[in-house]
Parts: structure tokens; C-alpha cells; sequence
């Protein structure tokens, strides 16, 4: 990414908001974000995207292009490692400490609630 010149794109900024607003904006600086006017605060970079919106540039934002069609398509997850045998001897015997108190609980039929 290039680096940007603050006074230069607060210039460009302030140039193409005249001729769009007929009047100059009202630049707040502080700590790396501008607020324009009193609104949201915003980076340099987005300065520069409002500069081009506000110029008429009919280039739009390298984000803005992304669309349901030009998305690649997902990767498939890479399989997962085989669970050693010991936890699949574990889970084949039925047997579930949480299950047998969410069945304890409901089963007695009062304001209880099955725990988390």
C-alpha cells in the first residue's frame, strides 16, 4: 500500500467537497481519524475513496467489486485426524453423564431445568 500524504489528500478532500457541497468542510483531526462535518470518524483511506465519490469518479472501491458471482468458490475443510479408539470405545457404550441428568432433571416435572 502506498503511503499517503495527509495535506494532500485533505486538499483533494476539501476541493472536491466545495464543488459538490458549494461550501467547505469542517475537518477534525484527531489521533489518524477525521470527522467530516461532525459525522463519523474515518481513516485517511476512506478519504481519499470519498474524494473520488464526490469528484464524479465513476471508479468504484476495490471492496465495493466483490459480488455473489465473483466470490471463488470455498475449499473444502481438510479431513480430520482419525479420534483414537479409546474415546470411540467410550462413546459406542451408550452412555452419557450429560444425557442421564438432562433425563433426571426433566423427568421430575418442577421448575428445574436441564444444566448447561
Amino acid at each position: 500500500m502506498s503511503k499517503l500524504d495527509k495535506e494532500q489528500v485533505i486538499e483533494q478532500f476539501t476541493q472536491a467537497y466545495q464543488a459538490a457541497n458549494g461550501k467547505a468542510p469542517e475537518i477534525e483531526a484527531k489521533s489518524g481519524w477525521f470527522s467530516v462535518d461532525g459525522g463519523k470518524n474515518v481513516r485517511l483511506a476512506t478519504l481519499v475513496e470519498m474524494t473520488a465519490e464526490l469528484s464524479g469518479d465513476n471508479t468504484p472501491a476495490p471492496a465495493a467489486t466483490t459480488s455473489v458471482e465473483t466470490k471463488p468458490a470455498k475449499k473444502k475443510a481438510a479431513p480430520k485426524p482419525a479420534a483414537p479408539k479409546a474415546k470411540k470405545a467410550a462413546k459406542s457404550k451408550g452412555f452419557s453423564v450429560k444425557a442421564f441428568w438432562e433425563e433426571h432433571v426433566i423427568s421430575k416435572q418442577n421448575a428445574s431445568r436441564p444444566p448447561r
